[in-house]
């Protein structure tokens, strides 16, 4: 298996959490928030010390940093990379719900009986309310507009045949689809480039929440012929809390003169600093650009995106992250407390694994269900308790996300000796 750059990551330890015992602890938290690269004090200080040294000049005239009337613009190619663009269909901005939203109101153009909005039933909650919300934008009622699938009776992942078929049949009514790249609660990696394809032959614009997916799979949202895309920074990119996001726009939809909310910062740039009331939107997605991007903000993403370059980019981060992944299972079936088919759920405490088994399905995360459900919170603390940090979704369900940058197999035997620890300590 291909090393672990844990030695770049701040880990928390056991006395900063407040813990027993004492060193690290066992972070498999990356997909709600990555760890801190050690970098990253050092990469804000330079911007601290350009503000301290040169406040306001520190726009155009920098000396210690990149000028911070561009500082995202050097960003953009590892950003590329990540999520495969061309090089005007990507911007660094604001934050995911807000970049959404953006796209949305963008993009969404109900006419006639052609205004259904299609997504996963269990969504987000921050992307329901945008998409029930941008229906009731259009004087529509969210009842009537929103269409959400879920799976078959005793699954819990969608079939991607389900969906392209709900397309076929419907598809002359649905204006707009919106899916997750993952789905955050099951785990399960939808096929994107297979549902675009379907959606685009009905004449549905087609835009994607990429939260869980961006620095954890490969992408290709070009090739793909996505229309739109958004995701966060603070998860896989390892970015911090609430870090600045980014967007996807097609190349196709350049010079579109598509509508958009405007501001100075998606201005044509040489005329930006004119001060004119006339807006040219700059081409591509830095064309969507509201505001100048926080500089502190961007530092951080900046730390993580060169870790991300220098160990070879999110092909080799992916092949390891599958073999952990795949090893945290193998472990996991092995369980006494592990029940392969819910119809046939006869033992009690045990647990279920509910995203997809198939590699290609899913990214780092394994989502563990657990019955009977009062069970998931006593075993959650009982893993807290002993410094092995996942992340919980109640009513019932344990997300365990070996990261690829800073996860290692020794993580993935601990959560697990744990996990049998925990549910013999229920039936003490």
């Amino acid at each position: 298996m291909e090393k672990s750059y844990k030695d770049l990551f701040v880990f928390p330890t056991r006395e900063s959490m407040g813990l027993n015992g004492s060193g690290e602890v066992t972070y498999l938290c990356g997909n709600s928030l990555g760890l801190m690269p050690k970098s990253t004090r050092e990469y804000l200080n330079r911007e601290l010390d350009a503000w301290g040294a040169k406040a306001v000049e520190s726009h155009f005239r920098n000396g210690i940093t990149h000028d911070w009337v561009n500082v995202d613009i050097p960003l953009l190619p590892s950003i590329q990379n990540l999520v495969g663009a061309q090089n005007d269909e990507v911007a660094i901005m604001g934050t995911l719900t807000m970049n959404l939203n953006s796209l949305l109101i963008s993009f969404y153009k109900p006419s006639g009986q052609r205004n259904k909005i299609l997504f996963e039933k269990g969504a987000f909650p921050s992307d329901y309310y945008a998409l029930f919300n941008l229906a009731k934008l259009h004087n529509l009622d969210p009842k009537n507009v929103l269409v959400q699938l879920e799976p078959r009776k005793g699954e819990f992942n969608l079939r991607t045949k389900d969906i392209i078929d709900y397309i076929n049949q419907n598809g002359n009514e649905i204006a707009l689809l919106c899916f997750p790249g993952i789905q955050y609660y099951s785990g399960q990696l939808f096929e994107i480039e297979k549902i675009t394809k379907a959606a685009h032959a009905k004449g549905c614009i087609v835009g994607w929440d990429l939260a869980h997916a961006v620095g954890n799979v490969n992408l290709k949202l070009h090739d793909w012929d996505v229309d739109f895309a958004a995701w966060c920074s603070y998860k896989y990119l390892n970015a911090g809390p609430g870090a600045i996001g980014g967007i996807f726009v097609n190349t196709k939809h350049s010079k579109s003169g598509q509508p958009r909310l405007a501001g100075w910062w998606g201005n044509n740039s040489e005329e930006r600093f004119k001060m004119l009331e006339k807006f040219e939107p700059m081409d591509g997605a830095l064309g969507f650009r509201q505001s100048n991007p926080s500089v502190l903000d961007v530092a951080a993403l900046k730390s993580s995106l060169d870790i991300f370059d220098m160990v070879g980019g999110i092909d080799l981060l992916r092949r390891r992250s599958i073999k952990l992944t795949q090893y945290l299972e193998n472990l996991l079936r092995q369980s006494i407390y592990y029940c392969a088919d819910e119809q046939k759920d006869n033992i009690s405490p045990h647990f279920l694994i509910i995203t997809p088994q198939d590699a290609e399905q899913r990214g780092a995360q394994l989502s563990l269900l657990f019955k009977p459900e009062n069970i998931m919170e006593k075993i959650f603390k009982y893993l807290n308790d002993r410094g092995c940090i996942c992340d919980e979704r109640r009513p019932n369900v344990i997300r365990i996300a070996p990261t690829p940058l800073y996860n290692t197999i020794e993580d993935c035997d601990t959560v697990v000796k744990l996990l049998q620890e925990a549910f013999a300590s229920l039936l003490a």
